[in-house]
């Protein structure tokens, strides 16, 4: 322990340690996808921030984690952002300052029984804050957040029903803090252990209790993944293997057929004939195709990306316009500071326009859906209200071309497991490229994948539900319930300095002479 102690005495061995510490959680993910490590992933991170010789070095510890946690979980960034994206970890890992120092406030030195059991729900709180903040689609968005890690777990998926993604990040860190707590303090190991249980029971009675979704009949969904289309004329050759590949789908009897993100690269009031070809591609296969639309329009000035679904006469008039855009991939933002970044990486050099609110679309046979493009399906709100508003089965169209060979394609495609369970809907999550994916509506996987090596067409039988979950009702009450958890604790904490900081400054009277002192000197 000692020579411990000497290594760490130095900042940039600590800072480094740090580092490592908070990329841990990352292996929790898609591709290693070792769900089970999150349950003590942070227990590094805790033990290094509990130890810290002062509050200053904690707040440190907790950057220089949070900096090796985004970093590591936007490691596929880097062919494109280069050397920006160390620049947003670090801006991003400030997030987590607060945090290392909460954790050296509550478990540092020998904490009593009673601040253990408070740290159980302040320290879980504060991560719960840290990643509200970041949701901010400024910041990045909600990208990695800790509960995603569990998007194969079917209890996990269960609890999401419940509180969201926001209710399982907050189980996992509880976890964490009581692992942390059994390692490093004897003394405090009873609370530690009725955590364990508690989150045990919490998690039991989710996966008794929760409402789960009713059976609402069935329908037949058509991905259609063209693959990789290169050269200058791409987005001509891309459409047309997507139109090949869509005419193999005749005499399916589909209710609907989904393309990707940017799956036609020209305004379709510019480019008529190209509506022409979709709209026969229905007469053919019966369904209506929902198509993405990534262009300058000839309506009005700007670029945007847009759901519009096609029938068999063209267009149905209905459209959703993206509204949650991807920061530095679709707009830079405060570009008048960071348009800089336009010259290191691969940068919008123009920003796309948003859309004014989300919408639910219908086909023709009745079927209410949902349309998502990439980057929203990271945002639990999105679906949330749009399951709210009466749809039946949630879509997302993606592309993640640019990022093939790395992590990101196989994250993006388990977002939807997330989103399905929570609302209690079907999700499909349709891509140019890989990975595609189905679940239904306790996000449990439908049929294959899709994988970034395929160029081809899936139909998948997707079980619709009824009802709702107990989220789509009470929305992220765990973030609020963490706000009030930290408010509590920093008035009781207050209150407690301030009296301590009074004590300290009384006056100390004498000590008073005891009858037997006082009779043995007059004896004397």
């Amino acid at each position: 322990m000692k020579t411990l102690g000497h290594w760490l005495a130095s900042p940039w061995r600590r800072s480094v340690l740090a580092v490592l510490a908070g990329a841990l959680p990352v292996l929790a993910y898609p591709a290693p996808a070792l769900w089970w490590w999150a349950y003590v992933a942070l227990v590094p991170w805790l033990l290094l921030a509990r130890a810290a010789p002062t509050g200053r070095r904690a707040v440190f510890d907790g950057w220089w984690g949070g900096f090796g946690f985004m970093l590591a979980m936007h490691h596929w960034l880097l062919p494109n952002l280069h050397v920006f994206t160390f620049v947003v970890a670090a801006l991003l890992g400030v997030l987590w300052a607060p945090w290392g120092w909460l954790v050296r406030r509550m478990l540092g030195g020998e904490p009593s029984w009673d601040r253990t059991t408070a740290a159980l729900l302040v320290l879980p709180s504060g991560w719960l804050a840290v990643e509200l903040v970041r949701s901010w689609e400024g910041l990045g968005g909600p990208w990695g957040m800790l509960g995603a890690s569990q998007w194969q777990v079917a209890p996990a998926l269960r609890v999401a029903s419940v509180g969201g993604v926001w209710l399982i990040s907050f189980l996992l860190v509880a976890v964490n803090v009581a692992v942390a707590v059994l390692i490093a303090v004897r003394r405090s190991r009873l609370p530690a252990v009725a955590g364990l249980v508690a989150t045990a029971v919490a998690g039991s009675a989710a996966w008794l209790w929760a409402p789960r979704p009713e059976p609402g009949g069935r329908v037949a969904i058509a991905v259609v993944q063209p693959g990789i289309v290169g050269g200058p004329d791409s987005a001509e050759r891309r459409f047309d293997r997507e139109e090949q590949l869509t005419r193999q789908l005749a005499g399916r009897d589909l209710d609907l057929i989904v393309w990707g993100e940017s799956s036609i690269g020209f305004d379709l009031g510019a480019r008529p004939d190209l509506a022409g070809r979709v709209a026969a591609l229905s007469r053919e296969t019966g369904a209506e195709i929902l198509v993405n639309v990534d262009a300058r329009r000839s309506d009005q000035p700007g670029i945007y990306k847009s759901s519009v679904l096609i029938g068999p006469d063209g267009p149905t008039g209905d459209r959703y316009d993206k509204m949650r855009l991807v920061p530095f991939g679709e707009y830079v933002p405060l570009r008048s500071l960071l348009g800089w970044a336009t010259f290191v990486g691969e940068a919008a050099v123009e920003d796309r326009r948003r859309g004014g609110e989300q919408v639910v679309l219908s086909t023709s046979d009745g079927l209410r859906f949902g349309p998502m493009v990439c980057f929203e399906t990271a945002f639990p709100d999105v679906s949330r209200h749009l399951a709210a508003d009466g749809a039946q089965l949630l879509v997302a169209q993606s592309a993640t071309s640019t990022f093939q060979q790395s992590w990101a394609p196989e994250q993006h495609a388990t977002l939807a497991a997330l989103r399905a369970a929570e609302t209690g809907r079907p999700m499909v999550h349709a891509t140019l490229t890989g990975v595609s994916a189905v679940y239904d509506a306790d996000g449990a996987r439908i049929g294959p994948w899709l994988g970034t090596d395929a160029s081809t067409t899936h139909v998948y039988d997707v079980p619709l539900a009824e009802g709702t979950t107990l989220y789509v009702r009470l929305g992220a009450w765990p973030v609020y319930a963490a706000l009030l958890i930290l408010v509590a604790w920093a008035g009781a904490d207050g209150v407690r300095t301030l009296r301590l900081r009074r004590s300290a400054r009384a006056p100390h009277a004498p000590p008073a002479r005891t009858a037997r002192g006082s009779g043995a000197r007059r004896g004397r």
